[in-house]
């Protein structure tokens, strides 16, 4: 991670085919396109290799949980439970829609803790929104229980975990709705762009819909079609989409490296006895795009990420203080920080959070190192990063 890593031939013959009839856009000019859809080829694509029913092309990963909340009816005064270690995304495009995130403690697999989860639902939940962070996934199986038990809706975010499965199936497809990210950072990338999947038809209609103003496409007259309900613009452009078009058929090459290079480095770091791996629950493969690890505690957390950057290993970080994924420095979120205004449930959701202390999560992200997976790096490099990082992390304990 991420592929622009290994943009080559293949990414610039599908957008050299864009560039050669001139139409950008993936709606409407079928007099011009010269038999060119690459955003339509890219969804089909997608499906396939998510083994999914449908695939909605969308702007971004935060433009898909946007969209996949709306799809399904998530709205104002609903509530989504998400967890305190994300991207922050995941609770701007809950609020979006006028939706109250509730956020719950993560376990060893660094996601949704399902006794949480379960102890955090209300008679105004409406879904649950799992995020399954640098790669792996949380107890999928034990959130669909609770899921069904309560009526509840099950939204993975795989944004970061593209390419990972979890009996057999890929992760995104196991949920009511999946959400993705092509951004310029992840395994596979549109430079921007991002997909929402499902196998209920209605939810994709109306994704499909919701993305591109209302509009129905019908038809293959632009003007014609009608608008069955409001929408707004949350359109990819063919440029993009034929980016990851050539990028999603290189998938298991990419999957391939990543495992190579992120089982030299586990491989090396399992001889020091206080490093314990994240929890990959049973029937679960990660994606390999992240290595994490547990630490004895956080002052040990912090001295190792200090000695890997003396000692040129980049891409590692310890979370804790980290100001874009975990929530102790989300304090634009606790303090209701908007530029325009906030419903009075909203502003309550946000109390609780701001006054609810998530010790759990502070113990597992605290003694985390989570360490990026290169695709660029030859073999000779991850052996030397490895050596570099067991020598960095025995010098701290």
């Amino acid at each position: 991670m991420p592929g622009f890593e290994l943009f080559g031939d293949l990414e610039r013959k599908e957008v050299n085919d864009v560039l050669d009839n001139g139409v950008l856009m993936r709606y409407g000019f079928d007099g011009m396109r010269n038999g060119h859809w690459k955003a339509k080829e890219l969804e089909s694509e997608l499906a396939k290799t998510f083994k999914t029913n449908h695939v909605q092309l969308v702007s971004s990963g935060t433009a898909a949980v946007s969209v996949a909340l709306a799809s399904a009816g998530v709205g104002a005064g609903d509530e989504v439970i998400m967890p305190t270690f994300t991207f922050v995304a995941s609770f701007e495009a809950i609020m979006m829609l006028g939706a109250i995130p509730v956020l719950v403690d993560i376990d060893d697999t660094l996601t949704l803790d399902p006794k949480a989860v379960e102890a955090a639902i209300t008679s105004k939940t409406k879904a649950v929104m799992i995020v399954q962070m640098c790669g792996s996934m949380g107890d999928l199986n034990a959130l669909q229980i609770i899921c069904t038990k309560h009526n509840l809706l099950l939204v993975e975010d795989a944004c970061q975990a593209i390419g990972g499965t979890y009996n057999g199936q890929p992760l995104g497809s196991i949920g009511d709705l999946g959400c993705f990210s092509f951004d310029f950072v992840k395994t596979i990338t549109c430079g921007e762009g991002g997909a929402v999947i499902t196998n209920n038809k209605e939810y994709y209609i109306n994704s499909d819909h919701y993305s591109d103003h209302g509009h129905d496409h019908i038809g293959n007259d632009r003007g014609a079609e009608t608008h069955p309900f409001l929408g707004y613009n949350f359109r990819i452009s063919e440029l993009h989409a034929a980016v990851g078009l050539a990028q999603v058929r290189r998938l298991p090459e990419f999957i391939a490296i990543q495992k190579k290079n992120y089982t030299i480095l586990r491989d090396a770091i399992s001889a020091i006895p206080e490093a314990m791996f994240r929890r990959v629950p049973e029937g679960g493969e990660e994606s390999y795009a992240f290595l994490n690890f547990f630490l004895p505690d956080l002052e040990v957390a912090r001295k190792v990420i200090e000695a890997f950057k003396v000692n040129n290993v980049d891409v590692c970080w310890n979370y804790f203080d980290n100001n874009w994924h975990y929530v102790r420095k989300w304090n634009h979120l606790k303090d209701s920080k908007s530029l325009f205004p906030l419903s009075s449930e909203v502003k309550k959701g946000l109390e609780n959070i701001k006054n609810t202390a998530f010790d759990q999560s502070d113990h597992f992200i605290g003694r985390n190192i989570s360490c990026l997976i290169k695709m660029s790096w030859t073999e000779d490099e991850v052996r030397t990063r490895a050596s570099k990082m067991v020598d960095a992390i025995k010098s701290c304990l």
